[in-house]
């Protein structure tokens, strides 16, 4: 017993949570929950089951708690998630054994004690072990994608919901502890059944599944060479050039006099659009052969097209989100054209490649300025993020609707509660009365009071070994309740903030006119805009990473991991504008898309940095030259001069390039395993010219002092084929003599050179059609996406090609 004064707070909290009925009770719960420690082999499987959930909790916790706060994204960092999936593999069986330990150290407790007259329950070890099982279930769903096709992880996850079920239901005996059991394998058995529900809705779902041949139909029809079409739009076509990635400058002049005769220019555009957005399910009249036979849409139907969005007036909202939704639900039409891309579906012809291209650069970037370009980047951004959730979302975004908000988040819950009522009178074999009652009996920490019981063993537990044991084993089950609970909320604010759901509000609004009449729909669209507006929204950020302040050991090469402590930055509103204007600039010339050489056409003395068959030794070449200008001639903070907006652009586009370079090389156009030598030679001639330690201990600015002493380094050295330090150095000795002519004048044209030839490497390394590309960039989805793959998506839509080699 703990001796404490009577007029003392711990007196105060012994006599108000520990009466003497509770504190027997709970010495004999710990007795019982600890009993079996004098079992040397038993105290270790014990300790080691609470070390493993202590540290699943903690893991838990921090993923759910500190991570939130920054967005709210339904996917999960693939490493991440590649870590607690190899962890939870292994929870299982390990558990498993514990448990079955545990039980034969209570079966033989029990029998020292009672003997042999009936079989014992399951031992509270035991029992606190299978509670943990089944709590870490209830968080698996964290880290299974919601697929809409294919079972595997959710056929593995119901066997292991069934193996459970077995030890709930086959080694509990007491009817009250097989009720509170069984309510949690009941919740588990639900998580199961409705990733089936999802996987098979989306399957069979011409909204999801089937969607992308849909669209496919759908496009061919609507873009059919003898389909009517508007008197303005026929006149367009008819001056098309049909090339797949120029334009003739007569086409552009005359678009952009058909936008000014019109009237609103890029607005009347959009108002005529008829890409999907939603409601595309109800068009199909029946499959063929190649596709489907889909009807005509009217003006009347619920079928939402981009035109019925721009054309429609939302009357109470702002004219910034109206713009915004307005644009998420483009993106959302473009996203369904993408996914073809990602299923092997057929090519994109050259009029659905037109009409993207006039609804991106001449209806969304209609002005040709800085805000349209960030605007246009958004839009492409929240499209990439489309892509990520579909395909490796944790949470069931893409589902999102009304009805589905109704079905799942408040009609399921009311099943389920049924489910486990219905749970609790079968263990009672039929006596309701007697199965509710047995709840509070045969469970310790119900019958006396989950708070009296936590207190008391905390006070216990100051002065006694065993109550601090069993009151970390309280804490562990608290913290995974706490975390479930916490994470179903979550879970549910993902949802109804999401862009998905967000897309579906718009197509009801826009579509149904019962829905635009009812006041709580409008006041429920308000609210959930207002919500989303205080909630922080995706950035478009890309890693920098920088070649010359590398540490990584050679021995261990340069595993992925590393690439989450690299810096993320936002990419510039100015390399945004930049990149919209050599992407227009090349439609309009007609000139091929090139490796940056077009820059240097007065620049024959640099020209030669750009001559390598790989574009990785130009990237790395130009890479170091920048960071050598960077180190040297950087413009001071806070200065908002030209010089220092292009200094961010280059030294941003820079540092992305070569993170390309170093982490993601099949997203290049060189072959991969090329891409890779060449960073591997460059790392090896990087140590060998710094030595070990400059290597290991010197800052980077001291790096480079270091690379520009070596000898050979100056301007007038030769250039030598496949040495990326060497000729890096050289180049950029070759720009820094520069600015030191006319000062800063010269300085500030010497980082223009080096941001548009970064736009133009940029810009060349995005195109992409064949197969492999594509395949990186769908693997690259599981991070969330690259900013070259929202580059790639843009160019896909508009037909801009790399010539070929």
């Amino acid at each position: 017993m703990i001796s404490v004064a009577p007029n003392s707070t711990g007196g105060y909290l012994l006599h108000r949570f520990c009466d003497p009925n509770t504190s027997a009770s709970v010495d004999k719960y710990v007795r019982n929950i600890t009993d079996s420690y004098t079992d040397t082999s038993n105290e270790s499987s014990m300790v080691a089951a609470s070390v493993i959930m202590f540290a699943l909790a903690g893991i838990f916790f921090n993923l759910n708690l500190f991570s939130r706060f920054s967005d709210v994204s339904a996917i999960l960092d693939p490493k991440v998630r590649v870590f607690l999936s190899s962890l939870l593999s292994l929870f299982l069986p390990v558990m498993s054994y514990l448990f079955s330990e545990a039980k034969n150290a209570g079966k033989v407790a029990a029998a020292a004690g009672v003997g042999h007259r009936e079989e014992p329950d399951l031992s509270l070890q035991a029992g606190l072990i299978l509670l943990w099982m089944l709590l870490v279930e209830l968080l698996r769903k964290k880290v299974d994608e919601i697929r809409m096709r294919g079972y595997s992880g959710t056929i593995q996850r119901a066997g292991r919901v069934v193996w459970l079920g077995s030890l709930v239901f086959f080694n509990l005996k007491r009817v009250g502890r097989k009720a509170v059991f069984g309510i949690f394998w009941v919740l588990c058995a639900t998580k199961v059944v409705q990733r089936i529900a999802f996987t098979e809705v989306g399957k069979r779902s011409y909204a999801h599944g089937k969607n992308t041949r849909l669209i496919t139909s759908y496009m061919s029809q609507i873009l059919q060479p003898g389909r009517p079409q508007p008197q303005d739009q026929q006149e367009h076509q008819q001056h098309h050039s049909p090339s797949t990635h120029v334009l003739d400058v007569e086409d552009v002049e005359h678009r952009a006099a058909a936008g000014n005769n019109q009237g609103g220019g890029g607005e009347a555009m959009l108002k005529r659009c008829k890409f999907i957005v939603m409601g595309e399910e109800d068009l199909v009249i029946e499959p063929t052969a190649d596709g489907y036979k889909l009807k005509d849409i009217s003006h009347n139907d619920t079928v939402l097209t981009v035109g019925k969005i721009w054309d429609h007036a939302y009357s109470n909202l702002e004219e910034r989100l109206r713009l915004r939704l307005r644009r998420l639900c483009l993106s959302f039409a473009l996203f369904k054209l993408l996914r073809r891309r990602f299923e092997h579906l057929p090519l994109v012809t050259k009029e659905e490649t037109r009409e993207c291209r006039d609804l991106l650069f001449d209806g969304v970037y209609h002005d040709k300025s800085e805000k349209a370009a960030v605007e246009l980047f958004q839009m492409m951004n929240d499209e990439v993020n489309f892509l990520c959730e579909y395909y490796h979302s944790v949470i069931p975004v893409v589902l999102a609707s009304p009805f589905f908000l109704l079905a799942n988040y408040f009609l399921l819950p009311v099943v389920v509660l049924g489910l486990r009522l219905m749970t609790v009178v079968l263990c009672g074999f039929g006596d309701a009365g007697f199965a509710f009652s047995s709840i509070t009996t045969d469970n310790f920490a119900i019958k006396s009071g989950v708070v009296n019981t936590t207190m008391c063993l905390l006070i216990k537990s100051i002065s006694s070994p065993s109550a601090f044991f069993t009151t970390v084993d309280f804490a562990i089950t608290f913290l995974l309740l706490a975390i479930f609970f916490y994470e179903e909320m979550w879970e549910f604010i993902v949802f109804l903030l999401s862009n998905w759901f967000m897309v579906s509000l718009v197509h009801n609004y826009v579509t149904k006119q019962w829905w635009r009449d009812s006041k709580m729909f409008r006041s429920s669209v308000h609210r959930i805009i207002w919500l989303r507006k205080k909630m922080s929204q995706p950035i478009l950020g890309f890693k920098q990473f920088s070649l010359l302040n590398l540490r990584w050991p050679l021995v261990l090469g340069l595993p992925s991991m590393f690439s989450l402590v690299l810096e993320t930055a936002p990419v510039p509103k100015g390399a945004k504008h930049a990149i919209m204007e050599s992407l227009v600039k090349h439609i309009h010339d007609g000139t091929d898309l090139n490796n940056g050489s077009s820059v240097l056409v007065n620049r024959e003395d640099l020209l030669p940095a750009c001559r390598s068959d790989s574009l990785a030794e130009v990237i790395l070449t130009w890479h170091v030259a920048t960071t050598i200008m960077e180190a040297k001639y950087s413009p001071g903070k806070g200065k908002q001069s030209k010089a220092s907006q292009y200094h961010m652009v280059a030294t941003r586009l820079s540092k992305y390039c070569a993170y390309l370079v170093a982490f993601h090389p099949e997203l290049l156009p060189d072959n991969q395993e090329k891409s890779e030598r060449v960073f591997e030679a460059a790392k090896e001639e990087l140590k060998a010219t710094l030595k070990c330690a400059p290597y290991y201990l010197l800052r980077w600015r001291s790096r480079v002092n270091e690379v520009m002493a070596a000898p050979n380094r100056e301007a007038t050295a030769a250039w030598k084929d496949g040495k990326v330090v060497h000729n890096g150095t050289k180049l950029g000795n070759m720009l820094r003599e520069e600015p030191t002519r006319d000062g800063d004048s010269q300085r500030e044209q010497t980082w223009k050179l080096l941001a548009d030839l970064w736009t133009e490497l940029l810009v060349y390394i995005a195109p992409s059609s064949d197969e492999e590309r594509v395949m990186g960039h769908e693997s690259v989805l599981v991070q969330g996406g690259e900013f070259i793959t929202v580059l790639w998506a843009l160019t896909t839509h508009t037909g801009i090609t790399r010539p070929e080699k």
